[in-house]
Order: structure tokens, then sequence, then C-alpha cells
């Protein structure tokens, strides 16, 4: 089958679980072309994603004078007139204004004559926000049918202003990577269009799924991955630091990751005294992201909103106990055998849990990381996960 992949900017770090599913449907003989919106401009420290820079094509790129005469080659296309009313229906509805919708429009244009040229059978964007946009206009103009993955939490939480009930009224199929997501979608969308609602999760490769385990660290040693963003809040995390700080126990935090916070977070590390014990990495590898998960001893995710983290499930598969909070899909995958779950946004029920956690002796940590590493490996399976929504995606 020959698919097409949208994403509004592809590659990016801290996208491993889109790679992975692309190179998995790959793996089972499906033809995969990748699309982007925009390109990423930041650093791409991992190779493969590199490699995935150069497989993919940007439509913004293509500059304002082939997007122009995309748009004129499109309006003679049968679902032109169709596509417009759509755009101009949820323009008006948007929370980002008509203005914006029509530019989705221009770049769908783009999109449907790459499909055209690619003789694309099933086109699949991720994220149900401008992606999901670009490509139900897309699948009108080039006829082809269309789905989507959400993920959260930006979509919940603006699903009217981004118009996902429309974009689930037109997809074939939308996807939810957990039982949260496809219940936050039932919210958002027509009952007539429930059926619809598919759940695939996220999976994990060889790289994580096939590591011999190790015994967790004997040093107090916290690994944190996500990108530097409120949402991640790994302010809560430095707060926790501190607090454990001054009851004098021991422990070091080491962020990986990039994003907007990461002045304040700086800040907050000097305003507490904290540089000898939480250290900024930055952008880092695959490789080097389990290598670091290695060296822990516990992996923290502070989150104050969610899908359901893929720093969680390779946590665990590399029999890795972890500290997170109760909110969004995570309660599916922790629960108190295999980590802790504290309210989200307390940094005092974050270090009296990181507390707890770091006193354990690292048997006990050893054995709670098997039963996540079990539970990882049953329900994050990337060539699992991958044939279940390959198995959608040819679906007639």
């Amino acid at each position: 089958m020959k698919i097409a992949y949208l994403i509004n900017q592809y590659p990016q770090p801290s996208q491993s679980f889109i790679r992975r599913e692309i190179l998995g449907l790959e793996a089972l003989g499906n033809t995969v072309e990748r699309f982007t919106i925009r390109r990423f401009d930041g650093n791409l420290p991992d190779p493969t994603d590199r490699a995935e820079r150069e497989k993919t094509r940007a439509i913004l790129s293509r500059g304002p004078v082939a997007i122009l005469l995309a748009v004129l080659a499109a309006a003679f296309r049968p679902g032109f007139f169709r596509a417009l009313k759509l755009t101009v229906t949820e323009g008006r509805r948007s929370d980002r204004g008509l203005l914006r919708q029509l530019i989705c429009l221009a770049e769908a244009c783009v999109l449907a004559k790459w499909l055209a040229e690619t003789d694309v059978e099933h086109l699949h964007a991720h994220f149900g926000t401008n992606s999901a946009a670009v490509a139900m206009l897309a699948s009108i103009l080039a006829n082809k049918p269309f789905s989507f993955t959400v993920h959260g939490p930006e979509e919940f939480d603006r699903a009217p202003g981004l118009g996902l009930r429309a974009k689930a009224a037109h997809a074939r199929d939308v996807i939810a990577i957990s039982e949260f997501g496809r219940g936050q979608l039932m919210r958002w969308t027509d009952p007539s269009d429930w059926h619809k609602l598919r759940i695939v999760h996220c999976g994990l490769d060889a790289q994580f799924l096939h590591q011999d385990p190790t015994p967790p660290s004997d040093q107090p040693v916290v690994v944190c991955v996500g990108r530097l963003v409120e949402q991640k809040a790994q302010l809560t995390l430095v707060e926790a630091a501190a607090l454990l700080k001054g009851r004098g126990i021991r422990i070091e935090v080491r962020l990986i990751g990039e994003g907007e916070m990461r002045g304040m977070i700086e800040a907050a590390v000097h305003k507490y005294d904290l540089q000898d014990r939480v250290v900024l990495l930055g952008a880092r590898s695959a490789e080097e992201v389990r290598r670091e998960m290695q060296a822990a001893r516990i992996i923290a995710q502070p989150s104050l909103a969610e899908g359901l983290p893929v720093a969680l499930m390779e946590a665990f598969a590399l029999a890795r106990p972890v500290v997170t909070t109760q909110i969004a899909g995570i309660p599916e995958l922790v629960d108190s055998s295999c980590g802790w779950i504290v309210p989200a946004g307390s940094p005092k029920r974050l270090a009296e849990a990181l507390a707890d956690a770091l006193s354990r002796p690292t048997a006990e940590l050893a054995a709670m990381g098997v039963v996540g590493r079990t539970r990882v490996r049953e329900r994050h399976d990337i060539q699992i996960e991958v044939s279940k929504l390959a198995s959608i995606l040819a679906e007639r």
C-alpha cells in the first residue's frame, strides 16, 4: 500500500514515535511518502532523524509562487469549491480565524498535487491541529481517504476552535493513542462518528524492547526526558529537588530536552542553588537517551498535561520504575506495582514520591522495573501496533 504522512513539522527530536511508526509501516512492505508543512530548523542529534529529513518534502519550502500556481491548478479540480466552502465555514468557527484557514487550503492544494503525482492510496496526519486541517482539505481536492492520529493535550484543550468535530466527520478513521484519548475524542465528535475512533498505541522498537535489563543505579540519579515546555512541568521537578535538598536527601536530576522554558528552568536552578544537583543536557539522540536512562535509578515525568508519554514506555522497556503524575492516559500504563503516581503540579507530593523511590532497596526497584518492562512489551511493541494501524489504513 502507498501511504502519505503529513506532520506540521517533521522530523523533530521529540517525534521518535512518528519515525518508528513510519519505519514500521515500511518494514511491513508499505511505501510511505513523508510530507511536512514546514521544516524543523533546530538541531537533530539523532542520525535517523537526519535521514528522515532528507526523505521529507516541506510544503512551505516551495515558496509563494509555486503555492499560488498549485492553488490555481486546484481551482479546476471537482472538489475545489467543496473544499473552499468547508474552509470558509470552519474558518469562521476557528479560534485562529478565516485567514489561517485559507492558508491551510493553499497548503492543501500543494499537498493534493503531490498526492496525485505519487499515486498515494491513503493520507494519514499526525496531530489534530494544522496538519489534520490540511489533510482534510487535501483529501477532498485529491479524492483520497484520510485519517489522523490525535495525541493530546492541545487537541482536547482547543477542540472547538480546532474544528475537531468537522475533521472527524470528514476522516475515514481517527486514531487515539490511549483509552483516555478515545474518551476525549468522544466528547468532541458527533456520536455518529464514534465508530471511527480507534486505538493504536505509540510503540517502541528493538533499540529499547530488546535491550537486556540492567539493575537501577545505586546512585540517586533521576532522569527526566521531554521538551522544556510548561506542560512537561520540569520546573516542578526542580522545586521538588530543592525540597529534598532542604531535607538533606541526595538527588541528581538530569533533564534531557530543549524548549522555550530552558531559561526559566536555568533561573530556578540558580535560585535554589542546585547547580550541583540539576543538569540540563539538551536534546539527545535515541541512543544517548537510552544510555542516560540505563544509568538512572528512577525516571521522572512530572507532566501537567499529556497524551501518554513515550518516555515512560522507554523507561519501562529498560526496567526502570517511574515517578509521574495522575493525568491523561498515564494511569493506563503506570500503577503502584511499577511506579509512583502523584497529583500534577505539586512539588511537595513529587518530592515525597522521589524520596520514597530513592530510599527503596535496589532489588525492589529492579523488581518494579521488570513489571513495567513486561507491561510495555505487551502493549507498546511497535511491530504489533503498526500492524494494527496498517490494517486500519488498508480498510476500504
